[in-house]
């Protein structure tokens, strides 16, 4: 069996390659963000007996860049926040705001009457209001609590 001396300083050199290997100029975190996870708006679903309301996160977008659908089951929303570019000032801009386009697909809890939904954008805030399918309104069911065992 040979022997072999120990060198501590070629796991740094190791640990240091792999390191280096992780901000290479595509790995990036920034642009990881950019390339597999889009930005996507932040939900709020609260279910009443009449219907569901449902509330999305889109600050600084204009209805026009906005594409909103709906079925009896999902609502689909996709748009794209346009980056402003200003030429006027030299010097350094950071930014971290994201621009660029995202998809959203939010299923729902109970089908819905798709032709009844309205529809408010006010601050940045979409509330859509949709009403459950007649045949989902006071669904009642009945469970069967025969005893286990």
């Amino acid at each position: 069996m040979a022997l072999v001396r120990w060198n501590p300083w070629q796991e740094m050199n190791t640990l240091q390659r792999q390191i280096n290997r992780l901000f290479e100029e595509e790995m990036l975190p920034s642009t990881l963000i950019e390339r597999s996870f889009a930005k996507v708006p932040a939900a709020e679903l609260q279910e009443t007996e009449e219907a569901i309301h449902l509330k999305l996160e889109l600050p600084g977008m204009e209805t026009k860049d906005l594409d909103v659908q709906v079925t009896e089951k999902a609502v689909y929303v996709s748009g794209e926040r346009k980056s402003e570019t200003k030429t006027e000032d030299k010097g350094l801009t950071k930014s971290e705001f994201h621009y660029g386009k995202f998809q959203r697909l939010i299923p729902l809890p109970t089908r819905i009457q798709n032709t009844n939904v309205t529809a408010d954008y006010k601050d940045g805030i979409l509330t859509l209001t949709l009403p459950k399918a007649e045949d989902e309104k006071n669904k009642v069911v009945k469970l069967n609590l025969e005893s286990v065992g």
